[in-house]
């Protein structure tokens, strides 16, 4: 049969160690064969569900602090000068680190201390976290003009229009650059990224071997149900990152080291930029705290022997469709039965680390051959692409299409799309429980969830917010700003290149990137009960000279961001409804043997193929719609402003794309699950007649020999 390759976490074949874990319990009063009197001392963590409990807080706190830096994604573009291919590749090295270690669980399954191994994959998430802030308390204080003096208020007179004869003073900023400054900025980013690549690699061991645990120590009527609470828990994880960053970018950047007199921005500032790295630090000692219980937990513990009394009554209702599946006729003999349990999906003991590379690829090809399981992954890996982008660049689209703050964009995201997400998942399990839909069933519902998610998506196109007006940027083709786009009535002025303080002329609602761009030579603040309003007067550029108001002009169609948000979290709950009836046909279009080895290699592929990509994509595609870049000591940085009509059609186009891209795939599974369907009832009605014939003439005592289908 030749080498035995086996699902994550799960352990060798060893009989002596196995008996002692599960059937040497009910012999001794600890629950273990072993008569060392530690083995028998009572102990809290020997219990599964004191495990199930610390295992959803784990779980929880670690996908909280993976999805928090997409929660901030923008702050953290503005902060270091990133464009959002760059972000997008950031966020993408989680799925690295965590792809290039996954298969190697699979190999090791119950040789270590699975528990141990999950607190010190805890502990290295939790360095990571530390790690993610670093950034920003080795950087400079955060400078949101940098065009003023040291020696003065950051918003006083700066960006003013001055003579020419003072043009050496305002382009004192681009002094600045040195290879030290650029070093030291390739060092952040490096270590963001390093930082990341290790917050994957320390999620490697905790999902897979907490669930491979849970059910080997749970009753097995119990563990479905742990399981359930497991990830219903854990799915609050990136609502909980949205919330957090919601709250934290409310908070200025340098809140540990504001400069004298306070500064000026306020939270709708386009400049400001909140405490990003405050979250990680929360985040971070979360996961801390949860790794904690994993080092006490047991190797092995005694196997849970009462069924949980909820457990009964809820079998009594909803048991007999899962007794119609195990007891449905097998094709396989009971020689073939036996091999079940030796097939490749397996781990051998003496299986070495070579060995099992050199036999994974063979495995692969051969799991790969199921039509279903091939197509069914590709859908998936639409999907996933999909979600990958819209986690990782939604709060920045609604930021830029709507002019709204970091803040509440988050907070939308957390209060309706991720519920909306739980609940087409929960929605689409029960309709598969209660439908008690079988293989065509369940590429029918699917294929409908993605045609109505497809359908909903279309509105979405036409719901934006157009882009501002900007002087000398709006009607230029190159997305590098040249002197001579922007009006000669600031020639004078000598306005620096990379200023950036923008204001509104409100009777035009045109925006200037800063007062000198608008030819102002004065400011004007205006206290008022709760705020100060800061004007710029003597206005060369403005029509009959009017004062303008500092920040960027309000947008006249921000409240259509809750309509919009309401649409994408529809769809995003119809294409959840697959969720559940996908992974069914992923587990009946494979042989029962290779199961665990197909849901290995699905998760394997949504990873290199959507998880990894589709931010970089993404990214990529939202940087085709800048118009101003930001120069940071002549290179390109942050985009200040986009084509919001560009960025809507592309942003929403590409999720279109993969939409479509599943629909195809779902189409084809359930024609060839109806084609099979079609084939096998044939079959079965030629065989009809043929057995009944051969029972006549056998007498009614005898049985035929074989009449299986």
């Amino acid at each position: 049969m030749g080498p035995r390759i086996g699902p994550a976490g799960e352990g060798p074949q060893v009989p002596d160690k196995e008996t002692k874990a599960t059937m040497g319990t009910e012999n001794t009063p600890g629950g273990k064969a072993s008569p060392d009197p530690q083995d028998v001392r009572p102990s809290v963590f020997h219990n599964i569900k004191l495990f199930v409990l610390c295992h959803s807080l784990l779980q929880l706190a670690q996908l909280m602090i993976s999805g928090y830096l997409k929660s901030s994604i923008s702050t953290v573009e503005k902060r270091f000068g990133l464009s959002s291919q760059t972000s997008g590749l950031l966020v993408s090295f989680n799925e690295v680190g965590n792809t290039a270690l996954i298969v190697f669980v699979s190999y090791f399954g119950s040789r270590v201390h699975r528990p141990r191994m999950i607190g010190y994959g805890a502990i290295l998430v939790a360095l990571a976290g530390l790690l993610m802030t670093l950034p920003h308390f080795i950087s400079e204080p955060y400078r949101y003009d940098n065009t003023s003096p040291e020696d003065m208020p950051q918003d006083f007179k700066a960006s003013l229009c001055l003579p020419t004869t003072s043009a050496p003073a305002r382009t004192h900023s681009n002094g600045n650059c040195s290879s030290y400054t650029e070093t030291r900025h390739l060092s952040v980013v490096g270590i963001m990224f390093v930082a990341q690549t290790l917050l994957g690699v320390g999620g490697v061991p905790i999902q897979p071997f907490g669930i491979s645990y849970i059910d080997d120590f749970a009753h097995n009527s119990n563990s479905p149900l742990y399981l359930g609470i497991l990830f219903a828990v854990t799915m609050m994880g990136p609502g909980l990152a949205f919330g957090l960053g919601s709250l934290m970018l409310r908070l200025y950047v340098d809140i540990n080291q504001m400069p004298e007199g306070g500064i000026s921005l306020t939270i709708k500032d386009p400049r400001w930029v909140g405490a990003w790295w405050l979250g990680f630090l929360i985040a971070a000692g979360s996961v801390a705290l949860a790794a904690i219980p994993y080092f006490f937990f047991p190797k092995e513990m005694p196997k849970e022997k009462h069924e949980l009394q909820f457990r009964r009554k809820v079998l009594a209702v909803t048991d007999s469709p899962a007794r119609k599946d195990k007891d449905s006729p097998s094709k396989q003999s009971p020689g073939e039965s036996t091999k079940k349990q030796d097939g490749l999906v397996q781990i051998a003991p003496n299986l070495t680390v070579i060995q099992f590379i050199k036999v994974f690829p063979r495995v692969l090809l051969q799991t790969l051959r199921h039509p279903i399981f091939l197509l069914v992954v590709l859908s998936q890996v639409c999907l996933s692409s999909m979600a990958a982008g819209m986690a990782t660049f939604l709060p920045k689209f609604l930021e830029r299409q709507f002019s709204i703050t970091a803040s509440y964009a988050n907070l939308l995201i957390g209060c309706l799309s991720f519920p909306s997400v739980i609940m087409g998942i929960v929605v689409g399990g029960v309709l598969v429980k209660r439908l008690h839909l079988g293989p065509v069933g369940c590429g029918a519902l699917c294929l409908l969830g993605m045609l109505l998610c497809l359908f909903f998506s279309l509105p979405l196109f036409f719901i934006g917010c157009p882009s501002h007006q900007i002087a000398g940027i709006t009607h230029q083709t190159s997305a590098q700003p040249r002197p001579e786009l922007f009006p000669s009535c600031m020639e004078v002025c000598s306005c620096p290149s990379d200023g950036f303080n923008p204001v509104c002329d409100p009777s035009t609602r045109v925006e200037y990137i800063t007062p000198c761009h608008a030819g102002c030579s004065s400011q004007v603040v205006q206290d008022a009960l709760d705020k100060s309003q800061v004007f710029y007067t003597n206005c060369s550029c403005v029509a009959e000279g009017n004062p303008v108001m500092a920040g960027s002009c309000d947008s006249t169609c921000s409240h259509l961001v809750v309509p919009f948000l309401l649409l994408v979290s529809l769809g995003s709950a119809l294409a959840c409804l697959t969720h559940t009836p996908s992974f069914m046909l992923i587990l009946r279009g494979v042989k029962k043997e290779d199961k665990t080895l197909a849901v290995g290699i699905q998760f394997m592929f949504l990873r290199i193929l959507a998880w990894m990509p589709s931010p970089v994509i993404h990214g990529s595609a939202i940087d085709t719609t800048c118009v101003h870049w930001a120069l940071s000591c002549g290179r390109r940085a942050v985009c200040r402003y986009y084509n919001n009509d560009l960025l809507r059609n592309r942003f929403i186009g590409l999720q279109f794309f993969f939409k479509t891209g599943s629909v195809i795939c779902f189409a084809l599974v359930l024609a060839i699950l109806r084609q099979q369907d079609k084939e096998a009832r044939t079959k079965e009605s030629r065989s009809s007649p043929a057995v009944a014939q051969q029972l006549l003439v056998s007498g009614p005592g005898k049985k035929p020999e074989d009449s299986r289908v």
